[in-house]
C-alpha cells in the first residue's frame, strides 16, 4: 500500500489519537461519576485534526482554541497528569485547578487557551500572530474555532486585519456540522463555510477532517506561508464529533444513523488500517500501545484524585500580571 507518508508518522499519529480518544472516554465517565463538574465538551471524533496539526507544525509553534480543548492541549504537549487535574480542579492542573475544562493554559508549550466565550478567540490569535511578527520571528500561529463561532463578527474584522497586516496566522474552523444543537443547514444559507475568506482575499480551502494525511498537508501549506511572510490562511475542516455538544447534551438532533457513517471513517481505525497494511508494526507491538497508553489516563486519573485542591489565598493571585505592572496604579 502506497503512503504518503512513513511508518513513524503513522505510528506517531495512532499513539497520539488514541491518547485523546482513552483520556476522553475516561474523562465522559468520571464525570457521570461527578469526579468532574461543571461544563465539559468532548474531542471524540476530532482526533485527527489534533494529530495532523502537530505532526506539520513545530513544538514552538502557538495554538489557541475554543472550549473543546482537551485533546488539542493533550497534543501541544501538556501532560494527561496536569489535565485530569485541572478537570478535577486540583492544584497540580494546567491552570492550578482555576480553570477547568474549558480554560485549559500552558505557556511553556505555546498553548493559549481554552476559551469560553464563542469566537473570542479569534481576534485573541490574530493578537499572537502580531506579537510574533512584530518580534520577528518565524513561528506560526494556529487559530481555531467552531462552525458556530464563524458566524460571529469577531471574525470578519480579525480577517481583515490579518490579512491587510499579513499576520502569520492560520485560521481553523472546526466545522463538525453542528454548534450546539443546532446544524449548519439551520444558520446559513451557505453550506460552505472557507468562501468567507474570500470577501479578504485570503487564501483558503476545505479539507477533510477524518483524514490524518489530508490535515497534514493543508497545514503544512498554510503554515510554511505564515513563515514566508504570505500571511493568513483560512481552513474549513470538516469532521465529526460522536458525543453531544457537552456532558448534558443528549444529541437527539441527529440520527443514529448520521453518527454511524462517520463513524466508519473513523481516523484511528483509518491509521492502524495504514499501519497493518504495510506491516509497519504487528499486533503485539500495537497491543502494547494500546497499554501504554490505557497506563498513561489510568496514571492521571490516579495523579488527579491524589493532588490537593488549591489553598483558599489562591483565589487572589493571577489576578493581575504583576503587583508592579506600570498600568496599575493604586
Amino acid at each position: 500500500m502506497q503512503t504518503t507518508f512513513g511508518k513513524e508518522t503513522y505510528l506517531y499519529w495512532y499513539e497520539l489519537m488514541l491518547l485523546l480518544r482513552r483520556f476522553e472516554e475516561k474523562t465522559g465517565q468520571l464525570y457521570g461519576m461527578q469526579k468532574i463538574r461543571g461544563f465539559c465538551h468532548l474531542y471524540i471524533g476530532q482526533e485527527a485534526l489534533a494529530a495532523g496539526i502537530m505532526s506539520a507544525t513545530r513544538p514552538d509553534d502557538n495554538m489557541i482554541t475554543a472550549y473543546r480543548d482537551h485533546g488539542l492541549a493533550i497534543a501541544k504537549g501538556i501532560s494527561a497528569n496536569a489535565c485530569m487535574a485541572e478537570l478535577y480542579g486540583k492544584a497540580t492542573g494546567c491552570t492550578k485547578g482555576k480553570g477547568g475544562s474549558m480554560h485549559f493554559f500552558s505557556k511553556e508549550h505555546r498553548f493559549f487557551g481554552g476559551h469560553g466565550i464563542v469566537g473570542a478567540q479569534i481576534g485573541l490569535g490574530a493578537g499572537i500572530a502580531f506579537a510574533e511578527q512584530y518580534q520577528g520571528s518565524d513561528r506560526a500561529t494556529i487559530c481555531m474555532f467552531g462552525d458556530g463561532a464563524a458566524r460571529q463578527g469577531m471574525l470578519h474584522e480579525t480577517f481583515n486585519m490579518a490579512v491587510l497586516w499579513q499576520l502569520p496566522v492560520v485560521f481553523i474552523c472546526e466545522n463538525n456540522y453542528y454548534a450546539m444543537g443546532t446544524s449548519i443547514e439551520r444558520t446559513s444559507k451557505a453550506q460552505d463555510i472557507y468562501p468567507l475568506a474570500d470577501a479578504y482575499n485570503m487564501p483558503a480551502d476545505s479539507v477533510d477532517g477524518m483524514s490524518c494525511e489530508e490535515v497534514h498537508k493543508a497545514i503544512e501549506r498554510a503554515v510554511r506561508r505564515a513563515r514566508e511572510g504570505g500571511g493568513p490562511t483560512f481552513l474549513e475542516i470538516k469532521t465529526y464529533r460522536y458525543r453531544g455538544h457537552s456532558m448534558s447534551d443528549p444529541a437527539k438532533y441527529r440520527s443514529k444513523e448520521e453518527l454511524e457513517e462517520y463513524k466508519e471513517k473513523d481516523p484511528i481505525n483509518q491509521v492502524l488500517n495504514t499501519i497493518m497494511a504495510n506491516s509497519w508494526a504487528t499486533q503485539e507491538e500495537i497491543d502494547a500501545i494500546n497499554e501504554k497508553v490505557k497506563a498513561e489516563v489510568e496514571a492521571s486519573v490516579q495523579f488527579a484524585e491524589e493532588s490537593p485542591y488549591p489553598d483558599d489565598s489562591e483565589l487572589y493571585k493571577d489576578v493581575y500580571v504583576d503587583e508592579n505592572y506600570p498600568f496599575i496604579t493604586d
